[in-house]
């Protein structure tokens, strides 16, 4: 991987995608490749900034390089190049964007070993060629100076290169997309280094473009004014009459108002439901209690089943039925006249009279001699 990217890469991270110029991938060869190279690598400041070109790094660089030694696209590409390879590229960058990075990435991981060069119009050119900007220009040298595939800024960069540019800055090829850039005195700034084979094509970005950024806002004008009003701005500050001012606020507080009604509504409708919910399981709890009421205290329920029982229990407990007056319903029944074998059965044997004592006394005179009985009655 270059020197200038590896040592610019944040926290040691290494780009895990090829982009695509022209068809070819941009993937960097083996390092070992570059272990074996014979040029010496930019040294490029791992922390800060990329510095300025006027700036005593970057003038080290570029004495450095010995420019004497042209660098042909296929040697570039092959990684085979003496020396690192000088990339230029150049714009506005104006609220410098996703799209803004994505060219300066595909330009530095165009070779192996890139050394890329950034120029940035400033605001007098920008204003004369193309409109005014959002950002000025110290805005934006200092927003590609903090992009991570930066290795020098060129301030206020020429609309058109030159020869004498591209001798001073030393570089060897200058990226940019492929469609014409047509100025007031060409159709093609970029024509006559495309003649050279010194034009390196990049790919746009669709869907994001400075232009779009300010379309969008520019759609949402009042929606934008009436944010910055809210967060303190003044209408002088943000070029708006008293009568506008007046009209987004009370808009603002319209909206306001409609915003607090919807909340409400959604509040009672939520109160709403909550409460048929509740009320719904109240009568599934109700209809519960009042089964289990008449299960407990109906009268065929439990507790009427229970006393039923226990008076039952009382009675039988009160009033034993005695051994002798079963007797008797077992004989009476027993003689019953409508037995079919009351006719053909005997009569039941009488039971005696004669009680214990004297069938006792009975049997002691059976057993003594009737002489013996005789003195005792003489």
């Amino acid at each position: 991987m270059a020197s200038g990217s590896r040592k610019r890469t944040r926290n040691g991270d290494t780009a895990s995608t090829s982009p695509i110029i022209n068809g070819e991938s941009l993937r960097r060869p083996p390092l070992r490749r570059l272990r074996n190279s014979r040029f010496k690598q930019p040294q490029i400041s791992a922390m800060g900034p990329a510095p300025f070109s006027e700036m005593e790094m970057a003038v080290a660089e570029n004495e450095r390089t010995d420019y004497s030694t042209k660098i042909s696209l296929e040697t570039a590409k092959a990684g085979t190049a003496p020396r690192a390879v000088r990339v230029y590229a150049d714009g506005i960058y104006d609220m410098f964007h996703s799209g803004h990075a994505r060219q300066l990435m595909q330009a530095k991981m165009a070779f192996p070993n890139t050394y890329l060069i950034v120029g940035v119009c400033s605001d007098k050119l920008t204003h004369k060629m193309k409109g005014r900007t959002v950002m000025n220009e110290t805005e934006r040298y200092e927003a590609l100076r903090h992009c991570r595939y930066v290795d020098e800024v060129v301030k206020a960069a020429p609309w058109s290169i030159s020869d004498e540019f591209l001798e001073k800055h030393k570089i060897d090829f200058v990226a940019h997309d492929d469609l014409p850039y047509v100025s007031s005195t060409s159709d093609d700034v970029y024509k006559h280094l495309k003649d050279k084979d010194m034009f390196l094509a990049t790919q746009r970005t669709e869907g994001i473009s400075t232009t779009d950024i300010i379309a969008r806002i520019i759609k949402d004008y009042d929606m934008y004014v009436r944010r910055n009003l809210t967060r303190g701005y003044s209408a002088k500050e943000l070029n708006v009459s008293f009568m506008k001012e007046k009209k987004i606020q009370f808009e603002e507080n319209l909206n306001k108002m409609k915003d607090k009604s919807r909340e409400l509504i959604d509040k009672i409708k939520d109160t709403k439901d909550k409460g048929n919910e509740i009320i719904h399981r109240w009568e599934e709890k109700s209809r519960e209690f009042i089964t289990n009421f008449i299960d407990m205290f109906g009268s065929e329920g439990r507790i009427s089943n229970w006393l039923q029982e226990s008076r039952a229990r009382l009675e039988q407990a009160i009033s034993p039925v005695n051994s002798d007056d079963e007797d008797e319903e077992e004989e009476s029944s027993s003689t019953k006249p409508d037995s079919p074998d009351s006719a053909t059965k005997s009569p039941p044997t009488k039971r005696g009279r004669i009680s214990p004592t004297l069938l006792g006394a009975t049997s002691q005179l059976q057993e003594q001699d009737p002489s013996d009985l005789e003195d005792e009655l003489s």
